[in-house]
C-alpha cells in the first residue's frame, strides 16, 4: 500500500513538472496571441491580459503593407530550396561513408564533423567576397548557398549513423534480387531512415526560417527581404505599434509551429532512437 501512494505521488510529482514546463513554454505564445488582438494603449496598462475587445487593425496592417506576403515568399522559397539541397545532398554523401569502405572513408567523415565545429559565422567576410565574386550577393540563391553549407555537415552526421545501423543483411539480399545501389538508397534505405531525414529537416528549417544576421548582410533589395528582416520594419526606433509587431510575429511562427507539428512523429522517434540502442 505504502509503495502505490508512493508511485501515485511521484505520478502526481511528475504531472505537476510537466505542467509548469508546459505553461512555461505556451504563456510566451499566448502573450503573443493576446498582444496583437490589443490596441497600443491596452499594451501599457493591461500588457499581461487578455485584450477587452478584440481589435484585428494589427493584422490588417500587416497584411495592407504590401511587401509582407513578398517577405513570406521569399522566406518560404529559401528554406524549401535550402532543406532540398540540403537532404539530396547529405543522403548521397552518407550512404558511402556508411556502407562502404574505401581509402579516405573516416576522413571526409571527420571533414564533415569539421563542419559542425565550426561556426560559419567567423568567415562572413570571405563570405562576402565569395558571393561578390560569383555574382550571388543581393540574391536569394546566395542565401540558399550558405543554409545549405550550414546544414549539411549535421545532417550528414545524423543521416549516417542512422545508415550504419541498417543490418547488411538486408542490402545483401537486395544484391542478390539484383537492385543497384542507386535503388538500394532509394527503395530500401530512405523508408528506413525517415526518422533521421525528419531530424535533419526539422533541426534546419527552424534556423533557417528564423535567420535574421545573414539577410540583414547580404540582402540589399527591398523586395528579397525574408520575414525576419520584414518583422523588423514594424518595431521602430522611438515608437513602436505592438499589435501591429506582434501580428507579424505570429504570421511568422506559423510555418515552423505546422512543420513541427508535421514531422514531430518521426522527428521525435529520431531523437530517442540512440536510447534504445545496447
Amino acid at each position: 500500500m505504502n509503495n502505490q501512494i508512493k508511485k501515485r505521488l511521484l505520478n502526481v510529482m511528475y504531472y505537476l513538472i510537466l505542467f509548469v514546463c508546459m505553461a512555461v513554454v505556451i504563456y510566451p505564445i499566448f502573450l503573443m496571441l493576446a498582444t496583437s488582438f490589443k490596441t497600443n494603449p491596452e499594451v501599457m496598462t493591461n500588457p499581461m491580459g487578455w485584450p477587452k475587445k478584440m481589435n484585428w487593425n494589427g493584422y490588417r496592417q500587416v497584411l495592407s503593407s504590401g511587401n509582407f506576403l513578398r517577405y513570406y515568399g521569399n522566406s518560404a522559397f529559401v528554406t524549401m530550396m535550402s532543406l532540398l539541397v540540403i537532404l539530396v545532398t547529405s543522403i548521397m554523401a552518407a550512404y558511402p561513408l556508411s556502407r562502404f569502405r574505401f581509402k579516405f572513408n573516416r576522413t571526409f567523415y571527420v571533414y564533415f564533423l569539421f563542419g559542425i565545429m565550426l561556426p560559419i559565422r567567423l568567415a562572413v567576410v570571405d563570405l562576402f567576397m565569395v558571393l561578390n565574386t560569383i555574382h550571388l550577393f543581393d540574391s536569394l540563391w546566395g542565401l540558399i548557398l550558405i543554409y545549405s553549407a550550414m546544414g549539411i555537415p549535421f545532417s550528414v552526421f545524423i543521416i549516417t549513423g542512422f545508415m550504419q545501423d541498417i543490418p547488411k543483411e538486408i542490402e545483401e539480399a537486395a544484391r542478390v534480387d539484383g537492385c543497384s545501389d542507386f535503388r538500394i538508397l532509394l527503395q530500401i534505405f530512405l523508408p528506413l531512415v525517415r526518422p533521421a531525414v525528419a531530424t535533419a529537416l526539422v533541426y534546419n528549417f527552424i534556423p533557417i526560417w528564423n535567420d535574421f544576421y545573414f539577410p540583414l548582410i547580404f540582402i540589399r533589395t527591398e523586395a528579397l527581404k525574408t520575414v525576419p528582416l520584414g518583422t523588423a520594419i514594424f518595431f521602430g526606433q522611438y515608437q513602436t505599434n505592438w499589435p501591429t509587431a506582434f501580428a507579424a510575429l505570429n504570421m511568422a511562427i506559423i510555418p515552423p509551429m505546422l512543420f513541427y507539428l508535421l514531422m514531430s512523429k518521426q522527428f521525435i522517434k529520431g531523437l530517442t532512437a540512440g536510447a534504445v540502442k545496447g
